[in-house]
């Protein structure tokens, strides 16, 4: 038979037992909602992260963008004082007149060996250098033009690319 003690004794058991499940459950609430907070966390990382590496990419594209340009330059800057170049560059404003007199090559500065640090010896005349300056702008004026035209073929709004542009 069953006494009173044994019905107390099960009473008190089944108290803490209510009391331990009541706790655990409390506490998987708790870890659920830390568990939702970091869920939320992630995905705002994974969206910082896929920012970043759009930026990334768009600044990368904008670096190459700008040593293309810059090779472009340097190989017509090359090209002009190898005296290769026989004919007038167009200045930025077609038929102004500006440029390289037609026939007249540039001459390239040359430098004096004296064992320490060599300095360009001018061996041209004024006129010669402000047809080289006037070269230049040509070269820069065709750079550019080139390059309004390769981001008009991208199509991409130009708020997106006035920022990337850092040279």
């Amino acid at each position: 038979m069953v006494s009173l003690e044994q019905v107390k004794l099960l009473e008190t058991k089944i108290a803490k037992a209510i009391e331990y499940i009541k706790q655990v459950t409390d506490e998987n609430s708790r870890l659920k909602e830390k568990a939702e907070g970091y869920q939320r966390r992630i995905d705002e990382l994974e969206e910082i992260v896929r920012h970043f590496k759009e930026d990334q990419s768009r600044i990368e594209e904008g670096i190459v963008s700008a040593l293309e340009r810059l090779n472009q330059f340097e190989d017509a800057i090359d090209h002009v004082l190898s005296g290769k170049e026989g004919h007038e560059i167009p200045a930025a404003g077609a038929g102004s007149g500006a440029g390289t007199p037609q026939g007249t090559p540039l001459q390239k500065n040359t430098f004096q060996s004296n064992g320490s640090d060599t300095e360009p010896e001018n061996t041209h005349s004024a006129a010669e250098d402000a047809a080289a300056e006037d070269s230049e702008e040509a070269i820069m004026a065709k750079l550019e033009a080139e390059e309004a035209a390769a981001k008009a073929k991208a199509a991409v709004p130009e708020d997106q690319t006035a920022e990337l542009d850092i040279f």
